[in-house]
């Protein structure tokens, strides 16, 4: 296939799974020749990434849905390229505005709930774009029951490098040190957005039934939860450790023994295939793509959502088996790298591009 020139979309100013596969996906792409660049607000977490990746990128900020103004600059902008590529709703909302005009129009969902908007929300999604990509089944579902045809939508699953998930000499040693946590700890880390819907709640109120002196619970993150999570925290003492935003994923991987994602919705749960990737078991709620990405009793643990009496005895039982962990993150990497690649979400994306609705 000749080169696809491509300008993916991205307005939003947070860090969070979605930009974390927006730029996995432009790199891969670019890699296999094709013209990737980025429109994206400039002063967001997501525009210094991509320049530091080598991309171009495009100042944009997009106020709301009915922000014009965004609409036509990206109209503007969109000439240039042979797809347009939405990967937020606010960035979908520019679609009608932004037109085909010979280009092709795609969206990415990545949220397993349905769709806020009714009528007008599956306009969106079955006239003003050409393309719609769901990271999951769940998601997939999710968009059915909004009004979307099936034959409409793609299934491509995030995916990750995988060699980028594998730590430094040292790492594991020297991020727990900085954590302050002994090196014969079991360490259960927690890598996401501190908001509700991740459920870091249930998980510290597991903490508390298991009662496992030994183990700590790191959170990896930001998010307007935070400030409620520390008080839910402050009964067991020191055995939690928030650690904010951190870049260094691989490392932080390096330094947990099991990697928790107790959320109450999840679209696919790129978090998930970054633990499985660094060989890392999982132990999570049975919600969206998480059923698709992790396998039970070979890749991690799942627990009913908002069930802490079931995450702590899952966590438990892998703080309590080292043999179990190193089995099911052995299996974990190999899953990932059948199935959750960047590049073969890439290869699958390109196809999609180049399909008919």
């Amino acid at each position: 296939m000749s080169a696809v020139r491509i300008l993916h979309v991205d307005p939003e100013r947070a860090w969070g799974g979605g930009e974390v596969q927006v730029l996995a996906l432009a790199r891969a792409l670019a890699a296999a020749g094709h013209v990737n660049e980025l429109a994206a607000d400039p002063e967001g977490a997501l525009a210094p990434a991509a320049r530091a990746a080598g991309l171009r990128v495009h100042a944009l900020r997009i106020a709301n849905h009915a922000d014009v103004a965004a609409g036509l600059r990206l109209r503007r902008l969109a000439r240039a390229y042979d797809v347009v590529h939405f990967h937020t709703a606010r960035a979908h909302a520019m679609a009608p505005l932004v037109g085909r005009h010979g280009r092709t129009l795609v969206v990415t969902r990545r949220m397993d709930y349905v769709p806020a908007g009714g009528p007008y929300a599956r306009w969106l999604y079955n006239r003003a774009v050409d393309r719609v990509i769901a990271i999951s089944a769940g998601v997939r579902e999710a968009l059915v029951q909004a009004g979307v045809p099936t034959e409409r939508i793609v299934v491509v699953p995030s995916g990750v490098d995988p060699d980028a998930l594998v730590a430094p000499a040292g790492a594991r040693a020297a991020v727990r040190a900085e954590w302050g946590i002994p090196t014969d700890a079991v360490v259960v880390l927690v890598v996401g957005a501190l908001e509700q819907r991740k459920g870091h709640a249930v998980l510290l109120e597991a903490a508390r039934r298991a009662a496992l002196p030994a183990t700590r619970y790191v959170f990896c993150g930001e998010g307007s939860a935070r400030d409620a999570l520390l008080t839910a925290a402050g009964p067991l003492g020191d055995l939690v450790r928030f650690a904010g935003f951190r870049s260094d994923v691989a490392a932080c991987l390096a330094a947990a023994d099991v990697v928790a994602m107790p959320s109450l919705h999840e679209g696919l749960g790129v978090a998930a295939l970054e633990a499985m990737a660094a060989g890392r078991p999982v132990v999570a709620s049975r919600v969206g793509g998480l059923a698709e990405t992790v396998v039970e009793g070979e890749t991690g643990l799942f627990v009913p959502p908002g069930d802490a009496g079931a995450l702590a005895a899952a966590m438990a039982a892998l703080a309590g088996d080292a043999a179990l962990r190193a089995r099911l993150g052995a299996a974990g990497r190999t899953r990932v790298l059948a199935r959750f690649t960047s590049a073969r979400m890439a290869a699958d994306t390109l196809a999609c591009y180049g399909s008919t609705p």
